[in-house]
């Protein structure tokens, strides 16, 4: 029993690592990165030719790790709950993805690049960064809704049913925003925060890890005795 208390800290504690360390791109304001917060993907952050891409890629990869770590641990002491499991599996991919991510960076960013935006819906889509950056984003949000509809369906966790649904939605219209607001650029009307919307969408990720370590840190035999499925 006292292992399992120690795991589930130990849980705790990779959780909201990984959730703080995830937000490693506010450095952005207080290195000189060259980069427009409110123009700029987060992505552009880790380019090859970026002088502080070994701090963003360094702590994406740590993040990462943590992510790895909690999905394992969750799995391993928290209850086989279908929807639980389904959330600690996405947890897990998600770390892989962003591992990927940090493995596979832009070329270049900023003034000087050749083609810092190319054409079409999101430039990532243009490197293979945007495939580990879309695995990483889907299997985020399906961690989120997993942890989320769970914590109805099994009647636990008020974190994650209050504070973990808000946080939820907010991070949801963030990402609207974010493709909206990159579509209407494309078509030549101009920038309307798309820097802003994204950081909103990565905040909002971190903040929700957070709070799913909140919600971990309840000691598991008071648990809710729904049914597993």
């Amino acid at each position: 029993m006292k292992e399992r208390n120690v795991a589930r800290w130990g849980l705790v504690a990779a959780l909201a690592l990984g959730g703080i360390v995830y937000s490693s791109w506010i450095l952005e304001f207080f290195l000189d990165t060259g980069l427009d917060p409110v123009t700029s993907f987060l992505s552009e952050l880790d380019a090859e030719n970026q002088k502080y891409r070994d701090v963003f890629g360094n702590a994406d990869v740590l993040s990462a790790i943590l992510m790895l770590i909690s999905g394992a641990l969750g799995l391993l002491i928290t209850p086989r709950r279908r929807l639980y499991v389904t959330g600690w599996i996405a947890l897990a991919v998600f770390g892989i993805a962003t591992i990927a991510d940090a493995s596979f960076p832009l070329e270049c960013s900023g003034e000087g690049c050749p083609s810092s935006a190319p054409d079409g819906l999101l430039p990532q889509l243009h490197h293979v960064h945007a495939l580990t950056s879309s695995v990483a984003v889907f299997a985020i949000f399906t961690a989120m809704i997993a942890f989320t509809v769970g914590a109805f369906r099994y009647r636990e966790h008020r974190s994650l049913r209050t504070t973990g649904l808000t946080i939820l939605i907010l991070t949801s219209l963030a990402t609207v925003w974010m493709l909206t607001t990159n579509s209407i650029e494309v078509s030549g009307g101009g920038n309307l925060g798309l820097g802003i919307a994204q950081r909103a969408q990565v905040l909002g990720m971190s903040l929700w890890l957070c709070t799913l370590a909140f919600a971990m840190s309840k000691p598991l035999s008071t648990w809710g005795t729904a049914s597993p499925r």
